[in-house]
């Protein structure tokens, strides 16, 4: 070959900066794939937007993957407190017919779910305009909320003032409710409050107390914004007019029975089972029990009781009137004294120590 004439250092550069734009591009690594010589893995965005829960891989499921799952891990779940279900079975079934009693109507009130929610998202979300009430749970000593949306509150008002079926759905207005709309949604509050003291009354006798009604969802704040609560949505079906009550009711309130809520049915003993404790007590009175009557005990070296014969005397210091005990076992039950009946060596009781002791539950 023929020797080229050296290079210089701005010819170089030149080359160099032409062979880069004249190279295409290196194809992208296939998603999934390593990069040459490594061992990182580079995730899609769909990857990526799956595992926080966002985007269309976790459409319909955003509350149970990803870092929802984290977010909501704290929450305490309706299904822990099984009772809870029954009382606002029972609630639905009395709203019927004191809703029927109270508008002269057809009424129809079914539970649409039952969930766990943090107070604070729940007001934030709470549709405006809607009325908000804030009762008093008297035997608990704490706070629920109860909210009415404004198509139940408008439903409430046409059917209470004289309202015509089968009228078109009144458009809502963005203005405050009157005072009149306030006294007849109020009167509505107090009635499904009774019914909810009396859902509660087989489990825990409780008075649900009217407190006040709030049209700003920030001065109806009953607890913290992290605070766990559990939410009942009511939907009530009035023909061709209905609307929303939803029950929202703090972990804290329900504290002091949150025993009773474990139950997974009314009545339930946690952990004892009457009939079996009076079949064992039953059953432990009819038992053969081996007691020993002891006169004494005396420790005797081995190197004598190895020279014991047929014959042989052991010394034991107690006199005739001195007290025996009678033994279960290592366990002293009696105390008696010696004596004999009809030819045969008997212990007349005297003292019995364990009926003085205080008895011990099972």
């Amino acid at each position: 070959m023929a020797d080229t004439p050296e290079m210089t250092e701005e010819e170089k550069m030149a080359a160099e900066w032409a062979a880069a734009e004249a190279a295409p591009a290196a194809p992208a690594a296939a998603e999934g794939e390593a990069p040459e010589g490594g061992t990182a893995r580079v995730l899609s965005q769909n990857e990526i937007d799956s595992l926080l829960g966002f985007g269309d891989a976790a459409e319909g499921d955003q509350e149970n993957s990803g870092i929802m799952a984290l977010i909501n891990s704290a929450l305490v779940n309706y299904e822990r407190l099984p009772m809870l279900e029954v009382v606002f079975d029972r609630l639905v079934r009395m709203m019927s017919t004191s809703l029927r009693n109270f508008t002269s109507d057809n009424v129809e009130v079914s539970l649409d779910q039952i969930t766990s929610v943090r107070f604070g998202d729940y007001l934030n979300s709470i549709p405006l305009p809607a009325m908000l009430c804030v009762f008093k749970a008297e035997e608990w000593d704490n706070s629920g909320l109860m909210t009415i949306d404004s198509a139940m509150i408008y439903s409430i008002v046409d059917v209470l003032l004289g309202g015509r079926r089968g009228t078109a759905q009144m458009r809502i207005e963005g203005r405050p409710y009157t005072t009149i709309e306030r006294n007849l949604v109020e009167r509505l509050v107090r009635v499904v409050l009774a019914d909810m003291s009396g859902a509660f009354d087989p489990l825990s006798p409780v008075t649900f107390r009217f407190d006040r009604l709030e049209t700003n969802p920030r001065f109806a704040t009953i607890a913290r914004p992290a605070n766990a609560a559990v939410l009942a949505k009511l939907r009530i079906d009035m023909e061709d007019r209905g609307g929303r009550i939803e029950v929202l009711i703090p972990y804290a309130t329900l504290e002091p029975i949150r025993e009773l809520l474990l139950q997974m049915f009314m009545g339930e003993k946690f952990g004892r089972d009457s009939i079996w404790e009076t079949h064992l007590g039953n059953e432990l009175l009819m038992t053969d029990m081996k007691m020993n009557a002891v006169l004494d005990e005396v420790t005797v070296p081995l190197y004598e009781v190895m020279n014991w014969k047929p014959g042989s005397r052991l010394m034991l210091n107690v006199k005739a009137d001195d007290l025996v005990s009678l033994r279960a076992g290592e366990v002293t039950l009696f105390q008696g004294r010696m004596g004999s009946l009809n030819g045969h060596v008997a212990v007349r009781v005297e003292e019995a120590p364990l009926r003085d002791r205080p008895e011990e539950p099972l």
